[in-house]
């Protein structure tokens, strides 16, 4: 079975599951997307690897788990999501140590998660993505009624996590620069990541 390069797309509020969130993974040589549902904390952890802004000030579980890959030269090469059971994606990290290569079981949300910190390549079976792979609207202004999914998918740079009203927008929209950037460092340094991530959409959108 061939396999079928992945990049990360965004992060959306799911629709289907309370509390939870949609990942979404983009095949890079096509337009299909694939989404999978991931836990709260585990949207944090990838949503801070792809912000580069926001510096947690102790190591979160996916950091630390690189922290320890580092000290003892181990090395994640790649992941793969390779079987998709009732709706249930299961993967792969693809380890080297010493040039002997190991496979780890994983839920695919750590994986992404370590992925990110080791800037390792993400694939999946074309099978699979043939199964579940869905096409999104990449411009909103083609249709009206966009979906959720389709606003925080408009833009492939756009991480976050897609918010159901303005009202965190209009919070910060008070106030300036200097008072944003202030607000942000007190956010990370309370370790209030959902918070840190509003403040830096304010600064992003000036």
């Amino acid at each position: 079975m061939s396999l079928v390069k992945l990049t990360i797309k965004g992060i959306s509020y799911s629709q289907t599951q309370n509390g939870a969130y949609a990942l979404i993974l983009n095949e890079v040589d096509g337009d299909r997307k694939l989404p999978i549902v991931i836990g709260a904390f585990e949207a944090q952890s990838i949503a801070i690897a792809l912000e580069k802004e926001i510096k947690p000030p102790r190591p979160l579980t996916h950091d630390l788990f690189k922290s320890f890959a580092d000290r003892f030269d181990i090395v994640v090469k790649q992941v793969i999501i390779h079987k998709l059971v009732d709706g249930v994606f299961f993967s792969s990290i693809i380890c080297e140590r010493d040039k002997i290569e190991e496979i780890i079981d994983a839920r695919t949300s750590d994986a992404i998660a370590l992925a990110l910190r080791f800037s390792a390549s993400i694939f999946t079976y074309k099978n699979i993505l043939d199964k579940a792979g869905i096409y999104l609207k990449s411009n909103l202004s083609e249709q009206e009624g966009s979906s959720d999914n389709d606003d925080i998918l408009s833009d492939p740079e756009t991480f976050g996590i897609k918010e159901e009203s303005n009202v965190a927008g209009d919070m910060y929209a008070k106030h300036s620069m200097s008072e944003l950037n202030d607000l942000l460092n007190e956010a990370v340094e309370q370790e209030d990541y959902e918070k840190a991530a509003k403040i830096r959409d304010e600064i992003s959108r000036r």
